[in-house]
Protein backbone atom coordinates (compact mmCIF):
# COMPACT_ATOMS: atom_id res chain seq x y z
CA UNK A 1 0.00 0.00 0.00
CA UNK A 2 2.85 2.44 0.73
CA UNK A 3 4.11 2.60 -3.04
CA UNK A 4 4.48 6.02 -4.89
CA UNK A 5 6.24 7.33 -1.32
CA UNK A 6 7.35 10.64 -0.99
CA UNK A 7 9.10 12.94 1.11
CA UNK A 8 9.53 16.77 0.87
CA UNK A 9 6.30 17.47 3.21
CA UNK A 10 8.09 18.07 6.53
CA UNK A 11 9.57 15.23 7.01
CA UNK A 12 6.83 13.20 6.52
CA UNK A 13 6.89 10.28 4.75
CA UNK A 14 3.78 10.99 2.50
CA UNK A 15 2.09 8.01 -0.39
CA UNK A 16 -0.54 8.09 -3.02
CA UNK A 17 -3.96 6.65 -2.50
CA UNK A 18 -6.81 6.68 -4.78
CA UNK A 19 -9.91 5.72 -3.30
CA UNK A 20 -14.05 6.66 -3.07
CA UNK A 21 -15.64 8.87 -0.84
CA UNK A 22 -17.24 6.94 1.61
CA UNK A 23 -19.29 9.84 3.31
CA UNK A 24 -18.27 13.70 4.18
CA UNK A 25 -20.29 16.21 5.79
CA UNK A 26 -19.21 19.98 5.30
CA UNK A 27 -20.72 20.75 8.80
CA UNK A 28 -18.48 18.39 10.70
CA UNK A 29 -15.36 19.30 8.21
CA UNK A 30 -14.37 15.91 7.44
CA UNK A 31 -14.96 12.58 5.76
CA UNK A 32 -13.20 9.18 4.98
CA UNK A 33 -12.12 7.85 1.52
CA UNK A 34 -12.08 3.90 1.11
CA UNK A 35 -9.21 3.19 -0.68
CA UNK A 36 -8.91 1.26 -4.01
CA UNK A 37 -6.02 -1.07 -2.69
CA UNK A 38 -7.81 -1.95 0.72
CA UNK A 39 -6.69 -1.47 4.33
CA UNK A 40 -8.32 1.67 6.76
CA UNK A 41 -10.45 4.57 5.43
CA UNK A 42 -8.13 7.48 5.58
CA UNK A 43 -9.48 10.57 6.90
CA UNK A 44 -10.21 13.54 4.91
CA UNK A 45 -10.27 17.56 6.44
CA UNK A 46 -12.36 19.97 4.90
CA UNK A 47 -9.15 22.05 5.23
CA UNK A 48 -7.22 20.07 3.18
CA UNK A 49 -9.08 20.38 0.61
CA UNK A 50 -9.54 23.71 1.03
CA UNK A 51 -5.64 24.24 0.53
CA UNK A 52 -5.43 21.10 -2.38
CA UNK A 53 -7.67 24.30 -3.45
CA UNK A 54 -10.84 22.49 -4.00
CA UNK A 55 -14.35 23.02 -3.02
CA UNK A 56 -15.94 19.95 -1.54
CA UNK A 57 -16.46 16.00 -2.47
CA UNK A 58 -19.86 14.30 -2.28
CA UNK A 59 -20.55 10.40 -1.04
CA UNK A 60 -19.17 8.48 -4.40
CA UNK A 61 -16.06 11.00 -5.16
CA UNK A 62 -13.26 9.59 -6.98
CA UNK A 63 -10.18 11.12 -5.01
CA UNK A 64 -6.50 10.55 -5.27
CA UNK A 65 -4.58 12.15 -2.57
CA UNK A 66 -1.20 12.01 -0.89
CA UNK A 67 -1.78 10.45 2.39
CA UNK A 68 -0.09 9.93 5.89
CA UNK A 69 0.24 7.77 9.00
CA UNK A 70 -0.81 9.80 12.33
CA UNK A 71 -1.01 8.16 15.50
CA UNK A 72 -4.92 8.67 15.13
CA UNK A 73 -4.72 6.29 11.32
CA UNK A 74 -4.07 7.35 8.17
CA UNK A 75 -4.75 11.31 6.90
CA UNK A 76 -5.34 12.86 3.50
CA UNK A 77 -2.11 15.49 3.49
CA UNK A 78 -2.80 16.56 0.05
CA UNK A 79 -5.93 16.00 -2.30
CA UNK A 80 -4.08 16.08 -5.70
CA UNK A 81 -7.05 15.19 -7.98
CA UNK A 82 -11.28 15.03 -7.18
CA UNK A 83 -13.91 13.50 -9.56
CA UNK A 84 -17.36 14.41 -8.58
CA UNK A 85 -18.95 13.22 -11.91
CA UNK A 86 -19.40 9.56 -11.05
CA UNK A 87 -20.07 10.59 -6.99
CA UNK A 88 -23.23 8.54 -5.64
CA UNK A 89 -24.65 6.68 -2.87
CA UNK A 90 -21.25 5.53 -0.66
CA UNK A 91 -20.05 1.57 -1.54
CA UNK A 92 -21.18 -0.60 1.96
CA UNK A 93 -18.66 -1.18 4.33
CA UNK A 94 -16.47 -4.50 3.58
CA UNK A 95 -17.41 -6.84 6.09
CA UNK A 96 -14.10 -7.06 9.14
CA UNK A 97 -12.49 -4.33 7.44
CA UNK A 98 -11.01 -1.89 9.76
CA UNK A 99 -13.45 1.09 10.36
CA UNK A 100 -16.03 -0.93 9.13
CA UNK A 101 -19.55 -0.71 11.52
CA UNK A 102 -21.12 -3.83 12.10
CA UNK A 103 -23.54 -5.39 9.57
CA UNK A 104 -27.23 -6.22 11.17
CA UNK A 105 -29.40 -8.39 9.35
CA UNK A 106 -32.90 -7.30 10.05
CA UNK A 107 -35.82 -9.68 12.06
CA UNK A 108 -39.52 -9.41 11.57
CA UNK A 109 -41.92 -6.49 10.60
CA UNK A 110 -41.21 -2.86 10.45
CA UNK A 111 -42.04 -1.58 13.96
CA UNK A 112 -43.25 2.28 14.69
CA UNK A 113 -41.02 3.80 16.84
CA UNK A 114 -40.07 7.42 18.90
CA UNK A 115 -36.57 8.66 18.76
CA UNK A 116 -35.73 8.89 22.23
CA UNK A 117 -32.57 10.85 21.45
CA UNK A 118 -29.75 11.18 18.39
CA UNK A 119 -26.30 13.32 18.29
CA UNK A 120 -25.39 13.68 14.84
CA UNK A 121 -21.91 14.88 15.91
CA UNK A 122 -21.55 11.27 17.82
CA UNK A 123 -22.76 9.61 14.84
CA UNK A 124 -25.48 7.41 16.99
CA UNK A 125 -28.67 7.25 19.03
CA UNK A 126 -31.50 5.45 20.56
CA UNK A 127 -35.24 4.29 19.50
CA UNK A 128 -37.83 2.69 21.24
CA UNK A 129 -41.77 1.45 20.24
CA UNK A 130 -42.63 2.55 23.96
CA UNK A 131 -41.39 3.35 27.23
CA UNK A 132 -41.61 -0.14 28.24
CA UNK A 133 -39.87 -1.93 25.27
CA UNK A 134 -36.20 -2.05 24.99
CA UNK A 135 -33.84 0.44 23.29
CA UNK A 136 -32.78 -0.23 19.84
CA UNK A 137 -29.21 1.26 18.92
CA UNK A 138 -28.93 2.85 16.06
CA UNK A 139 -25.83 4.41 13.71
CA UNK A 140 -25.28 7.68 11.57
CA UNK A 141 -24.28 4.95 8.89
CA UNK A 142 -27.40 3.73 8.74
CA UNK A 143 -29.11 7.28 8.54
CA UNK A 144 -26.91 7.67 5.57
CA UNK A 145 -27.46 4.10 3.65
CA UNK A 146 -31.43 4.91 3.85
CA UNK A 147 -30.92 8.88 2.87
CA UNK A 148 -31.69 10.37 6.00
CA UNK A 149 -29.36 13.47 7.09
CA UNK A 150 -30.99 13.31 11.01
CA UNK A 151 -33.29 12.24 13.92
CA UNK A 152 -35.06 14.21 16.18
CA UNK A 153 -36.04 13.60 19.58
CA UNK A 154 -40.11 12.55 19.38
CA UNK A 155 -39.62 11.78 15.84
CA UNK A 156 -42.01 8.46 14.39
CA UNK A 157 -39.83 5.73 12.23
CA UNK A 158 -40.38 2.43 10.85
CA UNK A 159 -37.67 0.25 11.60
CA UNK A 160 -36.68 -3.32 11.57
CA UNK A 161 -34.01 -4.46 13.55
CA UNK A 162 -31.37 -7.59 14.46
CA UNK A 163 -29.57 -8.65 17.09
CA UNK A 164 -25.82 -7.11 16.96
CA UNK A 165 -22.71 -7.45 19.27
CA UNK A 166 -23.77 -4.45 21.62
CA UNK A 167 -27.46 -5.61 21.56
CA UNK A 168 -30.74 -4.72 19.33
CA UNK A 169 -29.29 -2.24 16.27
CA UNK A 170 -31.72 -0.76 13.40
CA UNK A 171 -30.91 -2.94 10.49
CA UNK A 172 -33.48 -0.65 8.28
CA UNK A 173 -35.30 2.38 9.11
CA UNK A 174 -37.92 4.62 7.15
CA UNK A 175 -39.36 8.05 8.20
CA UNK A 176 -43.09 7.24 9.09
CA UNK A 177 -45.74 9.24 7.61
CA UNK A 178 -48.09 11.05 9.31
CA UNK A 179 -51.66 10.74 9.46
Amino acid sequence: MHNNQASGNGGVDAFEVSGTVKWFDPVKGYGFIVPDQGGPDVLLHSSCLKQSGFDTVFEGSRVKALAVQTQRGLQAHQVLEVDNSRATAPPEPKPNSRGARQQVEPVGEWILVTVKWFNRQRGYGFVAESAQSPDLFIHMETLRKFGIPELKPGQACEVRFGHGSKGLMVAEIRLAEVR
